[in-house]
């Protein structure tokens, strides 16, 4: 119950602070999962965007950035980066912040894990290369097609050739353990396949277990997925993308497929009034009114669903 308190006291203060990053109530245990972004990948503001919600937040300053976790432990000061975007520097800092490992240099975390190939979500991994951190064999956990788009193809060659990252093939369903006493399970989820496959993470503690899937294409498509994926975890991050779609008039959304919020809270309105702060939003449009209605925020927080907030942290 405590939990769901200081997310709902984070919640609010989203709502107050300009730049949208709360430095929330510390997770008891050993081990926590931590938001470091909630937009989708363009971040807000948005490169391009000249509507009232982007230039609003330039004036006051209000940055979210691109939707990523990590994965802290207490015990050893291990960190795990889930999501290398493109905001990496700011949400490296906010980790380090968090957890208290300001000096760390250049192996900013012990592992990172990626769930696909599109930009919001691989592109800091430039950053742990020659010319800026210079990492030394960072382990980064991928599925093997996109270990081999890595491999073949610049400028990522090069951090593997110049071992600054060592690629960790990984397969759906098979767990794999980023860091010692954290277990992940790969679940491959249908979404725009250009460069590699994409999944969704399992990430499974000693005591809890929280599900990130930032993007899916469509949950209409296949009846049974949403149950199978939250079944059996304590909290879970879903795509919110978009509200209900009216907000890109003139864009053919069938080439950016995504569930819609509403969608997502109908299928699950049930569960969530049981269980209020299991389901949490994440990978929200800037154009995305959830981000900026407050009445429509009050009415999502009602029917127990929750928007992550940046600086949140869950103790699993």
């Amino acid at each position: 119950m405590q939990r769901f308190v200081s997310s709902v006291v984070s919640f609010a203060l989203l709502t107050l602070t300009g730049c949208g990053v709360v430095d929330t109530q510390q997770s008891a245990g050993r081990f926590e999962v931590l938001v470091l972004g909630i937009a989708q990948d363009g971040g807000l503001p948005h490169v391009g965007c000249s509507k009232p919600c982007c230039v609003a937040a330039r004036r006051s300053g209000r940055r979210l950035f691109p939707a990523s976790l990590a994965i802290h432990d207490s015990e050893t000061g291990r960190l795990c980066l889930v999501e290398a975007t493109p905001s990496i520097e700011p949400q490296l800092g906010l980790l380090h912040r968090l957890t208290g490992q300001r000096h760390r240099s250049r192996q900013p975390v012990d592992a990172v894990m990626i769930t696909h190939a599109h930009i919001g979500h691989y592109l800091g991994l430039a950053q742990f290369g020659f010319e800026v951190a210079a990492t030394k064999d960072l382990p980064v956990f991928v599925t093997e097609r996109f270990s081999d788009y890595l491999r073949g193809h610049g400028p990522w060659r090069q951090l593997v050739e110049m071992h600054q990252i060592a690629l960790r093939p990984t397969t759906a369903g098979t767990e794999f353990s980023p860091i010692p006493g954290i277990t992940v399970t790969p679940v491959k989820v249908p979404h725009r396949d250009e460069f590699s496959d994409t999944m969704a993470f399992r990430i499974q503690g000693p005591n809890k277990t929280v599900l990130f899937v930032p993007d899916i294409d469509s949950w209409r498509d296949n009846p049974s997925l949403l149950e199978r994926l939250v079944e059996g975890v304590d909290i879970a991050y879903l795509d919110a993308t978009f509200y209900d779609g009216s907000e890109l008039p003139g864009r053919d959304l069938t080439k950016i497929r995504h569930p819609f919020m509403t969608d997502t809270m109908q299928r699950l309105d049930a569960q969530a009034k049981l269980h209020p702060g299991r389901f949490r939003f994440i990978h929200l449009n800037h154009t995305n009114p959830a981000l900026h209605d407050p009445k429509l925020r009050r009415s999502i927080l009602a029917r127990g669903f929750r928007i992550a907030v940046q600086g949140e942290r869950i103790g699993i």
